[in-house]
């Protein structure tokens, strides 16, 4: 599997949590490298929960990536450099159901461990496994300002994944 990755353990991370998902970005992947589905994804986080090191993701249920989130155990999350940012941000306007955006952005995906997915070009490469998820709802907003998000509908769902493996160059 090497690709060139080795792996750290969650405390040798040294990217700053904030810019590796809010700025740089992730493509959050579910399914194996025959059938999986990607996505572009500003919103998340890692940390330490119920004594396990997590991490946690955001999907709305009409994006295909969810279909792939439910039905699989594991799923990965994708950080790249920034000769990448196209090519993720045509992961994030386009649908999987609609075209194959390896082939139009050039990702080389392959099984990175796990069950997961991962891409030959990514810098980090997270594998997560599903411990527990939560839909959003509007009835729990403390912040009234959190429902310009949504427009009344498609809320999403959280999922937190227990790291298995960090793989990075």
């Amino acid at each position: 599997m090497s690709k060139g990755f080795k792996s750290i353990k969650p405390v040798e991370i040294r990217d700053n949590v904030f810019d590796l998902i809010g700025n740089d970005w992730m493509l959050i992947t579910a399914g194996t490298p025959d059938n999986y589905n990607t996505m572009t994804a500003s919103w998340g986080g890692m940390g330490v929960l119920w004594g396990k090191n997590v991490c946690f993701v955001f999907i709305r249920p009409s994006r295909y990536t969810y279909e792939f989130m439910e039905k699989n155990e594991t799923f990965s999350l994708s950080f790249f450099t920034k000769e990448w940012r196209n090519a993720l941000a045509f992961c994030g306007t386009r649908s999987g159901r609609d075209v194959d955006k390896a082939r139009e952005t050039g990702l080389k995906p392959f099984p990175a461990g796990n069950g997961t997915t991962g891409f030959e070009q990514a810098r980090v490469i997270i594998e997560c496994r599903k411990i527990y998820f939560q839909d959003i709802t509007p009835a729990q907003f403390l912040d009234p300002s959190i429902e310009k998000n949504y427009n009344g509908s498609d809320y999403h769902r959280m999922y937190v994944g227990e790291i298995l493996d960090i793989k990075v160059k």
